[in-house]
């Protein structure tokens, strides 16, 4: 397949800042170059655990773009789909995303693919980082919008921490000329449908998107199916991420504008109800930042992990450094979490203290254990003087 023009400066000229433009022409043509370079090749294109609709929506354009090059890319996640918003989007549009669950993950054949591809995250928030080291599969791409994790050796990286979503960042490659959407195309319209429900996510319904998040939606609203949209944007909350909610707010300990919430046990496939908790929570009235967590027990695999998930409202605060500040990195100096503008999260493995029984003495004692470390962790920055928690 020939490959796709360039599209001329001029062309580009008015839908981006100078800056940006300057940078999106320089991916573009280190993409392209590399892209090139492995042309009929497949690829491993590995999400986080908990894919949400910016790792979906990329992962899906960048398999569009590397079809250009006879490139094959299939898109794979270890985790699981619980928000139901993500699994509307991936039901109603066909996104082609596969989950590969630990144990079977490790038993598949990774040898047909020549490359593997980090999309919305750097390998550090997923479980199939250490098989595809085993394997030898070489990194070809990193994109992502969150500040570095660490030191990343692959032929393309595009890390733009400054960029509210890296939606914005797939979509001035399209805009570029590396993938020309088409109306006629039904799956063009579906993945630009999907792409604009990930910027719009990641930036709170464009609340918090900067001109390159407005432009770049500017150029999806020509393809988006905005009556798709809607119905994944109304997909109904599940039971039992309205009990979460419930639980968080039943629990929370208000102290300096902050909301801290720990709902104890999940299920592995309600990891996602989190996030919404600290959704719910920063709204209420003289809170500017919530932060909710629990621990996440996987019954198949006998593994627990701290969840954690921080939303905001205060400019000033910076979730990156909160979080990596307030938890600290492992033996290996990997930070146990990390952020972006306005939210972040972390995840906190229980090694050889996993293991969930719902009657046991053992298991409510650890809870307990866990939930005051956290919140001792946490009250630390928030209230720097004495780090103790009002109990008031």
């Amino acid at each position: 397949m020939d490959r796709e023009p360039a599209v001329p400066k001029a062309s580009m000229q008015g839908w981006m800042t100078s800056q940006s433009q300057t940078i999106t022409e320089q991916k573009v043509e280190e993409i392209r170059r590399v892209l090139d370079q492995h042309r009929g090749e497949r690829h491993l294109v590995a999400l986080q655990d908990f894919p949400d609709p910016d790792a979906l929506s990329c992962a899906w354009a960048y398999k569009l773009i590397a079809q250009q090059y006879d490139i094959r890319s299939d898109i794979v996640y270890a985790g699981a789909l619980s928000h139901q918003e993500n699994i509307a989007l991936v039901r109603l549009t066909g996104l082609p995303a596969q989950r590969w669950t630990p144990q079977n993950s490790k038993e598949k054949d990774l040898s047909p693919y020549q490359g593997c591809v980090f999309i919305d995250n750097q390998g550090t928030t997923t479980q199939l980082l250490p098989l595809v080291q085993q394997a030898g599969i070489p990194i070809v791409v990193v994109i992502d919008h969150h500040t570095a994790q660490g030191e990343l050796n692959a032929k393309f990286i595009d890390l733009r921490p400054q960029v509210r979503a890296t939606s914005t960042i797939l979509t001035q490659y399209l805009q570029a000329g590396l993938l020309r959407l088409d109306t006629s195309n039904s799956e063009h319209i579906k993945c630009a449908t999907a792409l604009m429900h990930g910027l719009r996510s990641d930036t709170n319904r464009l609340m918090q998107a900067q001109e390159e998040d407005f432009l770049a939606a500017a150029y999806l609203s020509r393809f988006c199916d905005v009556q798709l949209l809607n119905s994944v944007l109304q997909a109904s909350r599940s039971k039992r991420v309205m009990d979460v909610i419930e639980r968080s707010l039943r629990n929370r300990v208000l102290q300096n504008n902050f909301s801290i919430a720990g709902v104890g046990y999940l299920r592995y496939d309600d990891r996602d109800a989190i996030p919404q908790a600290a959704d719910f929570l920063v709204t209420e009235e003289n809170v500017h930042t919530a932060v909710v967590y629990g621990i996440v027990h996987d019954e198949d695999e006998e593994l627990e992990v701290v969840i954690g998930s921080l939303r905001t409202s205060k400019i000033t605060l910076d979730p990156d450094e909160f979080i990596k500040e307030a938890f600290g990195q492992d033996s290996q100096g990997r930070f146990f979490g990390g952020g972006r503008s306005m939210a972040g999260g972390f995840e906190i493995p229980m090694g050889f203290l996993s293991g969930f029984n719902e009657n046991s003495e053992y298991t409510r004692m650890k809870w307990e254990v866990f939930d005051a470390q956290i919140k001792q962790k946490l009250f630390r920055l928030i209230n720097p003087e004495n780090g103790v928690i009002s109990t008031v």
